[in-house]
């Protein structure tokens, strides 16, 4: 039997009979409860709270990705204009050495210093490879090699960089005599200096200098990549960076992730041309029991390695697997 708590008119009517008058007449449940309706809007006001702050986090990542590559673009923009200057200055260079070797063919002609050819005497030799340094002084200042005259011979200075950052200076005191000879030096002991010398030196010392300066700037430059790397991703290394004197070989490792699981690449570089700053080697290998699709990564990081500056290529292998995350 129904309880009768409402009046309806002047007669009592069940409760059950009452809910189902008010839901007909379309108040529904917020009719009959107030409170029901309030708890339900508030909950709808959380529910777009949360949504709203979901879409600003989303806003804000973003805006932040969009100005990152912004940056990496205008870089990669940087670095074919720097790439296109170098390449300018080279031709320039080049343009350079060839009317410096004209002019001292020239003047030599002019003075009769070569009489006989087939054997020219003590003095007129050294007075070309005097005239001679003279000349290059100021063509190798465009390609970063600069001097000065000394009393017995020249100074020279050669500066190296890497992608536009100057690094270091190295110097060589060279004694202009019937043999060229060098004095002293700063080149670090494990630049080939001797074997270059004896390639060069005596034949053609601007050819001596030029390989010379190579070898300097590769190595400048790697020492520069390794030290970014470990500068700007010492959180990311496992361990610390091995490496040699001559940076020729770079030996690290960092974890990279799987099925949200964290697994360790080994990475192994190998410098074979001691004139270049990348490596000609790119060896990385992973833990025994690895994921397949790992393989693969791992290939896809040899070859950015290979191709890229060491801590550039790091930062977009990251920033890749960020996205990816």
């Amino acid at each position: 039997m129904e309880e009768t708590k409402s009046t309806e008119g002047n007669r009592e009517v069940p409760w059950g009979r009452a809910l189902t008058s008010v839901f007909r007449s379309g108040e529904g449940l917020g009719a009959a409860f107030p409170f029901a309706r309030g708890k339900v809007e508030e909950r709808k006001g959380r529910s777009r709270d949360g949504v709203l702050a979901y879409l600003e986090t989303l806003e804000a990542e973003a805006h932040k990705l969009a100005l990152k590559q912004e940056e990496e673009e205008e870089q990669k923009k940087q670095l074919v204009r720097l790439k296109a200057r170098v390449k300018e200055l080279r031709a320039k260079r080049d343009e350079l050495r060839t009317k410096v070797e004209l002019q001292e063919k020239r003047l030599l002609d002019k003075e009769g210093l070569v009489t006989d050819p087939a054997q020219p005497s003590a003095q007129t030799v050294l007075e070309w490879k005097i005239k001679s340094i003279k000349a290059m002084l100021q063509v190798f200042y465009l390609s970063g090699i600069s001097g000065k005259r000394t009393k017995q011979g020249v100074c020279f200075c050669i500066s190296t960089a890497y992608e536009g950052t100057y690094l270091d200076s190295y110097f060589l005191d060279i004694l202009v005599k019937s043999e060229v000879q060098i004095q002293r030096h700063s080149v670090p002991v494990f630049i080939p200096l001797e074997q270059i010398a004896k390639e060069h030196l005596q034949a053609d010392i601007r050819r001596f200098l030029a390989v010379l300066s190579d070898h300097l700037n590769a190595y400048a430059g790697r020492r520069y990549q390794a030290d970014q790397l470990e500068e700007r991703f010492s959180d990311r290394i496992e361990g610390t960076l091995q490496r040699n004197s001559l940076c020729n070989l770079l030996v690290f490792n960092y974890n990279v992730s799987s099925d949200s699981k964290p697994f360790p690449f080994k990475v192994k570089l190998l410098y074979g041309d001691l004139c270049c700053s990348l490596p000609t080697e790119a060896i990385i290998s992973c833990t025994p029991g690895a994921p397949a699709s790992l393989a693969e990564m791992a290939a896809a990081h040899s070859e950015a390695f290979r191709r890229m500056a060491l801590h550039k290529a790091f930062n977009s292998l990251i920033s890749a697997e960020g996205s990816q995350d």
